[in-house]
């Protein structure tokens, strides 16, 4: 797409433009979600995109990501090898998508293997975030992107078109919005202002370093690694360019109002933590865990929200619809968030793709547009739903144990262990036949 139809169209903040033919898609949030949506956008010759972020500068941000194999293979599609290279994610030495060992002992107590990977590339990775949106960044041109652009309210004007303002006083339009704009989404608050996020009690502390401050640690596995233990877990690796990364946290009642003010209200998102909370948590673990949270310099909070019910639609005005985490927030289960937004993002595609082919000289009328987004949701929120009610019945679980003081038993911790996560559904999802049966099962239209 010619830069200087997307300049001429977005700079000015506030018109659709003089291209009537032209599908103008504004995407709010430059995360991982929000990117791969204009990648994949941007693919159509007759799709104009612009980013709004409110960061007044890109820079990289953020803890460690995970991608499992459906969120690469999307990426891939999309001739995005180059962000997914191991230059950019780690991947470690076994072709085994999770190794979980006993918090004691430090044996390996269990392992998740892949079902349909064969790909080396499409075996599971983790990622410094920031390097992955840098990645993806290449791919959009600069001039699409708005920073200093915090959404404060956007409305359906007529059914026609949207319409966003901006925390500076400007405004902007386009045919279509997409938020991709997290946890916190302002355009979700925008359509779906009672709708709260919970917490689920659990807090993490997470810190990313130099590589080689773990070196003199003898028996630090060079493969992803959750030490999973009877009240909680840790989560070592590696990531690319010399980079290593720890997860711990603890897990309490959420209506605790102790736990509420110390973990949730007292530490919040991406806030800098005492390294001394990491570091007690684990004192009587393995000496290897041990030793990598000693070795950890720093760590950042990070509460655990979801989505205590799921949204009944995510489409607001037949002009407007979420992906990622502003649609269905999971509190990171399984590592698989960054995998559901990459996902979302080519479902939309496909969808959008479907009533307005690249041959088509005029830009899809309301009722197509309706009909995208309906089959995007039909395509995505089936398998979106299904995932939140893992997470509660989860976040239920735990929260019982915590209290009732019901402690897992070592035999328990090695069954669970042994069982695996059970998530294949999740990590080898394959959306594109996904897209195909929501196709198949919607009304035929006649033409």
């Amino acid at each position: 797409m010619p830069t200087s139809i997307v300049r001429d169209v977005f700079s000015a903040m506030g018109s659709l433009g003089a291209e009537p033919k032209v599908l103008q898609v504004a995407i709010v949030g430059t995360g991982i979600a929000g990117l791969t949506a204009a990648i994949a956008l941007r693919e159509h010759p007759n799709i104009n995109v612009g980013l709004y972020e409110k960061a007044s500068e890109l820079k990289e941000i953020g803890a460690s990501i995970t991608l499992g194999p459906n969120g690469l293979r999307t990426l891939q599609r999309l001739g995005l090898e180059d962000c997914i290279s191991n230059k950019v994610g780690y991947r470690g030495p076994n072709p085994i998508s999770r190794f979980y060992r006993h918090w004691k002992t430090n044996e390996i107590i269990g392992e998740d293997f892949y079902e349909d990977v064969s790909e080396p590339l499409h075996y599971t990775a983790r990622f410094h975030r920031g390097h992955l949106q840098q990645a993806l960044l290449k791919h959009v041109p600069l001039d699409t992107i708005h920073l200093k652009k915090k959404l404060v309210s956007a409305t359906v004007e007529a059914g026609d078109y949207v319409k966003m303002e901006f925390q500076d006083g400007s405004t902007a339009t386009a045919d279509i919005l997409i938020g991709a704009d997290g946890i916190g989404s302002g355009v979700r608050k925008s359509f779906a202002p009672d709708f709260e996020l919970e917490w689920s009690g659990h807090t993490a502390f997470r810190g990313i370093f130099d590589a080689s401050l773990v070196e003199p640690i003898e028996g630090v596995p060079l493969d992803s690694t959750h030490w999973w233990g009877p009240d909680t877990n840790f989560f070592a690796t590696r990531l690319a360019q010399n980079l290593f990364t720890v997860q711990g946290g603890i897990y309490a009642d959420p209506k605790d109002p102790a736990a509420i003010a110390k973990f949730r209200d007292g530490g919040h998102w991406d806030k800098e933590a005492d390294i001394q909370l990491l570091r007690e948590k684990y004192v009587d673990w393995n000496p290897v865990v041990k030793a990598l949270s000693e070795v950890t310099p720093n760590v950042r909070y990070y509460p655990n929200y979801f989505c205590g019910s799921s949204l009944p639609t995510w489409i607001f005005g037949g002009r407007v619809t979420l992906i990622g985490d502003a649609a269905h927030a999971h509190g990171g289960a399984f590592a698989t968030g960054g995998s559901l937004a990459i996902d979302d993002a080519y479902a939309l595609y496909l969808s959008l793709l479907s009533v307005f082919p690249v041959s088509e000289t005029e830009k899809p009328s309301s009722e197509n547009i309706m009909r995208a987004l309906k089959l995007y949701e039909n395509t995505r929120r089936p398998h979106a739903v299904k995932l939140l009610k893992v997470v509660h019945a989860n976040n239920e679980m735990k929260t019982r144990k915590i209290i009732t003081e019901t402690q897992e038993t070592d035999s328990e911790l090695r069954a669970r262990a042994k069982r695996g996560s059970n998530t294949t559904w999740l990590h080898e999802h394959d959306v594109v036949k996904s897209f195909e049966d929501a196709v198949a099962a919607s009304p035929r239209v006649e033409p």
